[in-house]
């Protein structure tokens, strides 16, 4: 579906069908905070998180608008450099998914926070191998952790939420350690704040910024980090 959405030929023609179909933006909630969070290392000014929840142009435009994260780059996780492409990745048969590398001072927001809002509003952790209108394990929900500290406190942060049947039923997400990371094309960073107006994005996600807004105010900043910034800086 996604691929659809941007292919230019047929954007326009798409635009009626996706504004007439009902939207499948997912329903966000504040989920309780983890018990348990990482500790900032003394001194340490950035350090990075690997999340992926459904397309990554939504997931890339939450993070980008969350204080404290400087940077957060779409591109993809959990298979092989020489198949970290759209359109191979788009097959389901890489082992990739599409995720977001984020960029963040420990100092000013946590890796644990960053899981909350990942958890609230950036997806549905419910979803097997989906996400709103795509399907196939590149839109599955994994945290990619970087090391087994990160794994630890991903893992204990599912177990809570499960035992407090938070979303009613029990989370898909996976946590799976140490996979590198591969950028995703140019055309794919800054999607969201570049694209406002494609029906993909507004009604997929654009809502999760307005969701990040009302139940994160405190995290949330109305300027984004945007990557190609980052590159010009």
């Amino acid at each position: 579906m996604k691929s659809f959405a941007i292919a230019a030929g047929a954007l326009a023609a798409a635009a009626f069908a996706w504004h007439a179909a009902p939207s499948f933006a997912e329903t966000a909630r504040r989920v309780p905070a983890p018990t348990v969070d990482l500790t900032a290392p003394a001194g340490a000014t950035t350090a990075t998180a690997v999340f992926a929840g459904g397309c990554f142009w939504g997931v890339q435009g939450v993070f980008q608008r969350v204080e404290g994260v400087s940077n957060a780059l779409s591109g993809y996780a959990g298979g092989e450099a020489r198949t970290a492409r759209y359109n191979e990745v788009g097959s389901g048969r890489t082992g990739h998914a599409e995720a977001v590398r984020i960029s963040y001072d420990p100092r000013k927001v946590s890796y644990g926070k960053l899981l909350q809002i990942y958890f609230s509003v950036a997806h549905d952790p419910t979803e097997l191998n989906r996400q709103g209108p795509d399907t196939g394990p590149q839109y599955r929900s994994t945290v990619f952790a970087e090391n087994a500290e990160q794994a630890h406190i991903a893992n204990a942060y599912i177990a809570q939420l499960n035992q407090a049947k938070t979303f009613g039923k029990p989370l898909a997400t996976t946590v799976e350690v140490s996979k590198p990371f591969y950028a995703a094309e140019d055309y794919h960073q800054d999607y969201l704040t570049l694209h406002p107006n494609q029906p993909y994005i507004a009604i997929n996600d654009l809502p999760k910024i307005d969701d990040l807004k009302k139940l994160f105010p405190e995290s949330y900043k109305a300027t984004p980090s945007l990557v190609r910034a980052a590159k010009a800086s």
